[in-house]
């Protein structure tokens, strides 16, 4: 297989190796934007090759942050200007990534100046309300074209306010925490329900201090304004949401053998683990470490009888990258999987919702689509077909694991969208696959 505008995978009889993933996107994310406000030096080891992470580093670039790259070691050295930045002398491109735009804009509406943040056709029609409202209310004034990108922010002297998250976002939630830190006074974050806490991680990480409270299922974050951020010396953890295909993958095969090391294990990202070890996959964890406030270990991984999974409430908040590498293997599960409350995957890179759906009905599956998820019967075989990408990177990478069991050879057209988090996707795949 190589990466291409259309790949071909052929079906596996196995899957044995061992991966060593590229850096966590959503970490890589917010180390590049807080060693850009912070002062003094920082070094990132294993920063994300992914274009979405490499559209973060441009837009700090052009906010005045001077970066090293080292891409033989897959270093990133960054000088930062602590939170005053400069002005861009053009628009912020943030590719096709929703976290860049989002939580940046956290960043550039606490800066005494307007910047316009923009994206490709795909983030174009993707919303931005979330981040708008609350901004608005913190005294950033902000123009959009309803409601979507591009983004008009015109920054300055913000206000802390106390916000209740009308729907769960980490991203929303670190883009209320980077402008708490502009803000004058104490600002205030309630999620309903407990998403990931990296944006919270990554602060600390950087000397700041925050207060964190459970509220039930969800959670209360506090953050006091005008607090300056120290550089920090990093190494990413291997990406959890990228190793959701290897383990899925795994999983297909009984005699499957796959390693995994340096592996984010953060609380809040490994659920994914309890419900495949639910499942029937055998994982275990070995090497568990804290670094930098983030979890990380080595994983053993080995396939079972895949038993079937409900995936609803905090369990879709918390798998929302995962459900559809999950859903794309559930016909051959034995009783299936079932996905409600997950109708953020309807406002993604692609209505993920209606891509699973199409697809898994194109390789010959019954599938019952809903607004907020999926019902997937188990126990049904599925045959290669001409599968479309929909310009999605976890759609592209999702199909090529449900491929590797399929009867036949699977094409799939737009798989160039897999670099947008894992350029070497394809090639590491093919390199684990037994024939």
């Amino acid at each position: 297989m190589k990466l291409a505008s259309e790949t071909v995978v052929r079906p596996a009889r196995n899957i044995r190796g061992s991966v060593q993933l590229p850096g966590d996107k959503s970490i890589s994310h917010r180390y590049a934007m807080l060693a850009g406000i912070a002062e003094g030096p920082s070094r990132l080891e294993n920063y994300s090759t992914g274009a979405d992470c490499a559209s973060t580093l441009g837009c700090m670039q052009a906010l005045g942050v001077k970066l090293e790259r080292q891409p033989q070691q897959n270093v990133i050295e960054v000088q930062g200007r602590g939170l005053s930045l400069a002005v861009p002398s053009q628009p912020l491109d943030c590719g096709n990534s929703g976290s860049t735009i989002r939580m940046l804009s956290g960043i550039v509406a606490g800066q005494p100046f307007t910047s316009e943040m923009l994206g490709d056709e795909s983030l174009s029609r993707r919303p931005m309300e979330r981040v708008i409202k609350p901004l608005t209310a913190m005294g950033a004034s902000i123009e959009s074209q309803e409601g979507k990108p591009p983004l008009r922010i015109r920054g300055g002297s913000l206000k802390a306010i106390d916000y209740k998250m009308p729907v769960a976002s980490a991203q929303v939630k670190t883009c209320m925490l980077f402008a708490g830190l502009f803000a004058d006074g104490e600002t205030r974050v309630e999620e309903s329900v407990r998403t990931r806490d990296h944006g919270e991680v990554a602060l600390r990480a950087f000397g700041v201090q925050l207060q964190r409270k459970s509220l039930g299922a969800g959670s209360e974050v506090r953050i006091r304004g005008g607090q300056r951020l120290r550089g920090i010396e990093a190494r990413v953890p291997g990406d959890l949401s990228s190793a959701a295909f290897f383990l899925c993958a795994a999983a297909l095969f009984p005699e499957s053998e796959l390693t995994v090391p340096d592996l984010l294990m953060n609380p809040t990202r490994a659920r994914l683990l309890d419900i495949l070890m639910q499942m029937g996959v055998r994982i275990s964890v070995t090497q568990l470490e804290e670094i930098n406030g983030e979890l990380v270990g080595s994983l053993q991984v080995g396939g079972g009888n895949l038993s079937g999974a409900t995936i609803a409430g905090a369990d879709s908040a918390a798998l929302i990258d995962e459900i559809p590498v999950l859903a794309a293997i559930a016909p051959f599960m034995e009783k299936g999987i079932e996905v409600r409350d997950a109708k953020e995957l309807r406002v993604k890179e692609s209505d993920r919702i209606a891509s699973v759906a199409t697809n898994l009905r194109k390789m010959g599956a019954e599938v019952e689509e809903r607004e907020d998820g999926l019902k997937i019967q188990g126990r049904q075989p599925l045959h290669g077909a001409q599968l479309d990408s929909f310009g999605d990177h976890r759609i592209a990478m999702a199909f090529s694991i449900a491929a590797l069991k399929a009867d036949g050879e699977t094409l799939i057209e737009g798989a160039e969208s897999a670099a947008i988090s894992y350029p070497a996707f394809f090639q590491t795949l093919d390199a684990l696959c037994e024939r």
